[in-house]
């Protein structure tokens, strides 16, 4: 049977353990107390919604094993932990370092990290995210000084686990925001020199490389220094200059109108992906993203909801991912997934009421009894 690696983004905010989340939802439960209060904004609307596993803490290593086994059985055999570096220290690290790395069984799925390097604001509390969700709690560019605070930190702390994800022997490190890294660095040619050095540093620490991944957005045209009077670049043209080695996609609501049926959304992602093939000069690894609706993080209604994304529905959309995979047999197997445990987006493959396993079962069909 041929291999294929499943990575699903993990958004690390189910546990009180990080102090500082407190600011966000002071009951100590983490982003679960958003899930607690959604409902149902309209008739058919499919919230509230509750894990199946209950509300878990997964900074715990037992919930993590308990989770482990549950992804690698039906073919989830690789985490991407969201990562977050704010004020020059880590934000909500414990579930990666308490949960994940402390579980005896981490070694049947792998890991790797993408910094989510954007900035904190009010649309994590229900508080006050209806009324002030741009206003920024931290910012997250970085400078040099930080920026080498933060590779030393990922190369020591991480690289070379076991049990790390890599490609060609290289651990890939996935960046979220590439406007803010370039912003933060002082321009293109700052950033390529920082990065430059990271993969520098990776090396010294006895890796033959680094594989820098990006997480695309689109194809328009961006100044990406965000000094006044620079050259606009498309991320193809800005990826090329600085040497990132693959893309992929993080949601579908980056880059395509979600508020429509998941059939008529995967007509456009699947010409997404080919589009990525095209113009980009690195592989381009295609994502599928379960859903999207925002809403347990409102009190007022939002638009924007994926319609009709049962797991029939997303089993289809895997059956795509695959064929795509297979079409490119000299790049790595590897497909992303919008999420693990997305809930607040409505975006997870966690068992629920709605449709117990359903999702995960979708995936050990396409991937495991196939």
């Amino acid at each position: 049977m041929k291999h294929y690696d499943i990575a699903a983004y993990i958004w690390p905010a189910y546990t009180g353990d990080d102090t500082r989340s407190l600011i966000f939802w002071p009951d100590g439960i983490g982003e679960w107390q958003s899930v607690k209060k959604a409902t149902a904004r309209y008739e058919g609307h499919n919230w509230p919604r509750k894990p199946l596993w209950g509300y878990c803490d997964e900074a715990n290593p037992e919930v993590m094993e308990m989770q482990i086994d549950a992804a690698a059985n039906h073919g989830v055999n690789v985490f991407i932990y969201d990562w977050y570096w704010y004020d020059n220290r880590p934000f909500l690290e414990n579930c990666l370092n308490d949960g994940y790395l402390k579980a005896k069984n981490n070694d049947r799925v792998k890991f790797y990290l993408m910094w989510a390097n954007h900035d904190a604001n009010y649309t994590w509390d229900r508080r006050l995210s209806d009324t002030s969700p741009d206003t920024v709690v931290w910012k997250a560019v970085t400078n040099r000084q930080q920026f080498e605070t933060v590779a030393k930190r990922v190369i020591s702390q991480y690289f070379s686990h076991p049990s790390y994800y890599r490609i060609d022997d290289c651990p890939v490190f996935e960046i979220y925001e590439l406007r803010n890294l370039v912003q933060g660095l002082g321009g293109t040619g700052q950033c390529i020199e920082a990065l430059n050095w990271f993969r520098e540093e990776t090396k010294k620490a006895g890796h033959p490389g680094l594989h820098l991944q990006l997480c695309s957005w689109g194809s328009h045209r961006k100044n990406m220094s965000g000094v006044d009077g620079a050259t606009e670049t498309t991320v193809s043209e800005e990826l090329d200059q600085l040497g990132f080695d693959s893309t992929t996609h993080y949601q579908y609501c980056h880059f395509t109108n979600v508020d429509r049926d998941y059939a008529e959304i995967m007509k456009d992602v699947e010409k997404e992906w080919e589009r990525m093939d095209t113009e980009f000069n690195v592989p381009y690894f295609p994502h599928v993203s379960i859903g999207w609706d925002n809403n347990p993080r409102f009190q007022n209604f939002r638009h924007g909801i994926v319609k009709n994304n049962d797991p029939a529905a997303i089993e289809k959309a895997f059956l795509a991912a695959r064929d795509y995979v297979d079409n490119h047999p000299d790049q790595a197997p590897l497909i992303t997934v919008n999420s693990w445990n997305e809930w607040t987006e409505t975006s997870y493959l966690q068992p629920d009421d709605l449709y117990g396993y359903g999702y995960l079962e979708a995936i050990k069909r396409v991937f495991k009894d196939s």
